[in-house]
């Protein structure tokens, strides 16, 4: 939890905080003393560079000495334990993107240009080497700091997990991200080194045969269209469906005429979702793990927010339920509470696959250089096949009898709510906010949001036995009556 709030302060501070003069006055110097540190240690002197990290210690405005002091003490470890060179560099980066979040700044990391795929799994494949080197030396903190530099940094921040989803398959992306997490939990309850061992070079020999398989791909205008074309798919459909979903229900019980906050809070979504991937892709190191916060808080309020409406609409499904609701015994639900509920549903199943289509689109964007058209022609063709999809259960569903509409919208909601539980989990257990205990004999199904991990799979469970409850009591009350 103190992880989550850190992350989520600092992610505010980026936004909304002013640059504090006192560490603009300062950060020329600091930024000079960290940079000569780095040359000094990558020219074999490793004694200069301590000189020059104590030097930019020094020069910090004193408010900011407790907090860095810990950051600093990292720096001085990769020194004193003869880490690579390109440790000592990250670090450095951390460092000043640390100092300038807390500060208000908000400085961008740069970004490598990589030649490809290969190029970047390399680096992690260093990352994660000198992860094991650290816990073989008895700092599991330092190895465990050094796999989510590899996740963060590079797995999510270069596109690699986007590029494994859209070009290999979601299933082998959910794989890799759980070795990820596997190597951690490893490390976490003090696994030999050999077992740390084997996990990552089982993690390094996914990432390079993924990377083999993305780097060997030949690019192709058609190729492009499909893959703009899966995105808006796979990514709109869920989201479609819910606000479909609500829609023609208002519709149907005769409340049409509240299916305006409904459309309102989508489009309101659509914004928020701009401005989320906006800050996303300005954002510093920690935003890997704050972005994937943010996704599973999202996703996790959807649970209940849907498991709500969807219990609504199943206490309506019998004939004697709806006349009296008809007549107005339960009609103050629809003005008040259920119609913000609905609202609410909306917006976030519209908010979190918004940002992510915007960051695929993004990824895309950047290696379909020559055909920018094509990523913008599969955008259009999945926009109006989403809206048939809408329109088809919009006006569909004003054939079907009542009573199997609301029961069938209602178990929809309901696997909304199990795929968006174990999806909510997923995120926070990627971000370290939640624990990863496997279970091998469960199947990855993403689609569903199943995940072979105790954590996100007991909430499923409950949420399947809460709906059948919930169903045989409305059942059993709907034969009373």
């Amino acid at each position: 939890m103190k992880r989550c709030l850190l992350l989520l302060v600092s992610f505010v501070s980026l936004v909304f905080s002013e640059a504090d003069p006192e560490w603009i006055a300062a950060k020329e110097g600091v930024l000079s003393a960290l940079n000569a540190a780095g040359d000094a240690y990558a020219a074999n002197d490793p004694q200069a560079a301590a000189e020059k990290i104590d030097g930019a210690f020094a020069l910090l405005p004193g408010k900011y000495r407790d907090e860095m002091e810990m950051h600093f003490d990292d720096l001085r470890y990769i020194i004193d334990q003869g880490e690579s060179p390109d440790n000592a560099r990250t670090q450095i980066g951390a460092i000043v993107s640390i100092v300038s979040a807390v500060s208000g700044e908000g400085v961008r990391e740069e970004r490598k240009n990589f030649v490809n795929w290969k190029a970047i799994t390399s680096e992690m494949e260093s990352v994660l080497i000198s992860a094991y080197d650290a816990y073989a030396k008895k700092d599991a903190a330092r190895a465990k700091e050094l796999v989510n530099d590899a996740y963060f940094g590079y797995y999510e921040k270069y596109g690699v997990e986007r590029a494994t989803l859209s070009n290999i398959s979601g299933k082998r992306a959910s794989v890799v991200e759980y070795q990820f997490a596997t190597v951690k939990t490893a490390i976490s309850r003090g696994g030999s080194d050999a077992e740390i061992k084997k996990e990552i070079d089982l993690l390094i020999g996914w990432l390079h045969e993924d990377a083999a398989r993305l780097d060997a791909r030949t690019i192709s205008a058609f190729g492009v269209f499909i893959a703009a074309l899966l995105i808006m798919l796979r990514e709109g459909v869920e989201a479609i469906l819910v606000i479909a979903a609500i829609i023609a229900y208002l519709v149907r019980s005769g409340n049409g005429r509240y299916t305006k906050p409904v459309y309102a809070s989508s489009v309101a979504a659509i914004l928020a979702s701009v401005a989320m991937a906006y800050l996303i892709a300005k954002i510093i190191t920690i935003s890997g793990a704050a972005q994937e916060i943010v996704e599973g808080a999202a996703m996790l309020t959807a649970v209940v927010v849907l498991f709500f409406v969807s219990n609504w609409m199943i206490s309506k499904a019998s004939e004697e339920a709806w006349k009296g609701y008809i007549e107005g015994k339960v009609k103050s639900a629809i003005t008040n509470g259920s119609v913000f509920a609905l609202a609410f549903a909306a917006f976030l199943a519209v908010f979190r696959e918004g940002a992510e289509v915007i960051l695929f689109f993004q990824a895309l964007l950047a290696e379909s250089q020559g055909y920018v058209e094509m990523v913008w022609s599969g955008f259009g063709a999945g926009c109006a096949i989403l809206v048939f999809v809408f329109a088809l259960i919009r006006f569909g569903s004003l054939r079907l009898p009542l009573k199997p509409f609301f029961i069938g919208t209602s178990v929809f909601m309901y696997l909304i709510c199990v795929a968006f539980a174990g999806g909510g989990v997923k995120e926070l257990q990627e971000a370290d906010v939640v624990g990863v205990t496997s279970l091998p004999f469960v199947p990855t199904i993403d689609i569903l949001g199943i995940y072979p991990t105790l954590e996100t799979l007991v909430p499923q469970i409950s949420l399947l036995a809460l709906a059948v409850f919930s169903f045989l009591y409305y059942s059993r009350k709907a034969r009373r009556a």
